[in-house]
């Protein structure tokens, strides 16, 4: 199920740079989350596997399944939202897989994505999921977010993702005369981001996005150094570097306590 993946010479380099150990594999399937017997596979490819457990008090009552298995002491590989490319370091060394649906992605940007996952396996400040990001604050941001559970992880994985962004982008831009492929494939991706980033706000106020997706879309901007519209541009500061799940909670307080008050604005009469 899990084929090591032979990489460019460019790849190899920022894998000897950032995490030099690690393995990058391709997975035979896809998956949102590898079952526990098959991810038990990888035992196959790596020295050793660790699964991690975390405590259940860290979840509200209605977290979604997907999030009690991976906060239990199954071995869990991989979850909803994680994209073509995810990593772990469950296994000794840390692995970054490549799922199946990466057939269909472009050659630079599918690289760029590895080499991505690199970066932040390599990176020990870096939590591999939003659950150990947050930790026990998670319960306060489900408590400031008035949407469903399923929303909330959505959330949450974006909020995650941007402040990741914060932490690796600096690496991308300095790539630029050192990886120049992996370089231009990080700005070109930004780029494609604009014109929607621009009418985000507009685009949630007619429906066209919920708050979750427009929070994911922004979230992933941050990584590529692109301009946020509020009030996600809010994210986008070295407080949030600094303060991690603290300020994001105090965030979703803020925007959904400003979001309620322009909605009564709306409906009271004139």
């Amino acid at each position: 199920m899990f084929e090591p993946r032979t990489l460019p010479p460019d790849l190899e380099s920022v894998r000897d740079e950032y995490a030099p150990d690690a393995l990058v594999v391709d997975v035979a399937g896809d998956f949102d989350t590898i079952p526990p017997e098959a991810a038990e596979n990888l035992g196959l490819v790596a020295d050793s596997l660790s699964p991690a457990a975390y405590p259940t008090e860290w979840l509200p009552a209605d977290a979604p399944q997907a999030l009690r298995r991976y906060a239990s002491s199954d071995f869990t590989i991989g979850m909803p939202g994680d994209g073509t490319v995810t990593w772990t370091r469950q296994t000794t060394p840390p692995t970054v897989l490549v799922k199946y649906r990466a057939k269909g992605t472009p050659e630079d940007f599918l690289d760029f994505l590895i080499a991505e996952a690199l970066v932040q396996a390599g990176t020990d400040d870096i939590p591999e999921h939003f659950l150990p990001f947050f930790g026990e604050h998670y319960r306060d941001l489900a408590d400031a977010i008035p949407l469903g559970p399923n929303e909330v992880y959505q959330v949450a994985a974006a909020l995650y993702e941007g402040w990741v962004g914060l932490q690796t982008r600096e690496e991308f831009a300095s790539w630029d005369g050192r990886h120049d492929r992996l370089s231009d494939a990080w700005v070109d991706a930004g780029e494609r981001l604009d014109d929607r980033l621009a009418n985000l706000p507009r685009l949630v106020a007619m429906g066209r996005l919920s708050f979750a997706e427009a929070t994911e879309f922004a979230c992933s901007a941050i990584k590529h150094g692109r301009d946020l519209p509020a009030p996600f541009a809010a994210l986008d500061t070295s407080a949030y570097l600094d303060h991690g799940p603290t300020y994001a909670v105090r965030w979703a307080q803020k925007t959904f306590e400003q979001l309620a008050e322009a909605g009564e604005k709306r409906d009271s009469p004139e």
